[in-house]
């Protein structure tokens, strides 16, 4: 039998569900001032991403527009736009970062389409390889992720980094 190894998530499997401190995770996390800490790896007026602390792949994104709803109809064109805008340059880090082969991206509406928070609308994005997908989650309801999400912050903060227009704050939040 082989086994799979990854002991830096002992710190998700052990932690406390939630965060019953936190009334909404996409409106507190990009206000406080560790982004790192909190996994938020560039941020715009209208819109930020971060890293989805239980990921499907390495470097599995979700682009969060700032105001908080969970109806996509509710967002003015100005944050549409940022939104969009956002997850355009997303893609760009991931390539950089990542050099995936293609990505699934996607809006889960609402508990019943799947999302596990379903009062702030955000976009999925998740890096995909050929070949990344085994027999690990059909037969043994597993899912083998590669690399820590640490190491993932640290590729893809400087892939957002390098693009044109990015600025890094003295605190080392990456701003368009």
């Amino acid at each position: 039998m082989d086994q799979v190894f990854a002991p830096w998530r002992i710190e998700w499997v052990e932690r406390d569900d939630g965060n019953p401190d936190v009334e909404c995770v996409f409106c507190e996390f990009p206000e406080r001032e560790d982004d790192r800490e909190n996994l938020v790896v560039a941020r715009s007026d209208h819109a930020f991403v971060m890293l989805n602390n239980y990921p499907y792949n390495p470097g599995h994104a979700m682009v969060v527009p700032r105001v908080h709803t969970g109806d996509y109809r509710d967002l003015p064109e100005e944050v549409l736009l940022g939104h969009a805008r956002l997850k355009q340059r997303t893609f760009d880090a991931l390539e950089a970062a990542l050099d995936p082969d293609g990505f699934n991206a996607g809006l889960n509406l609402g508990r019943g389409a799947g999302g596990s928070i379903g009062d702030h609308l955000h976009t999925h994005v998740v890096p995909r390889w050929e070949g990344d997908t085994n027999f690990m989650p059909v037969v043994s309801d597993t899912k083998v992720i590669v690399e820590a999400v640490d190491d993932t912050y640290d590729r893809l903060h400087d892939a957002f980094a390098e693009q044109e227009d990015a600025t890094v704050s003295e605190t080392g939040a990456v701003e368009f």
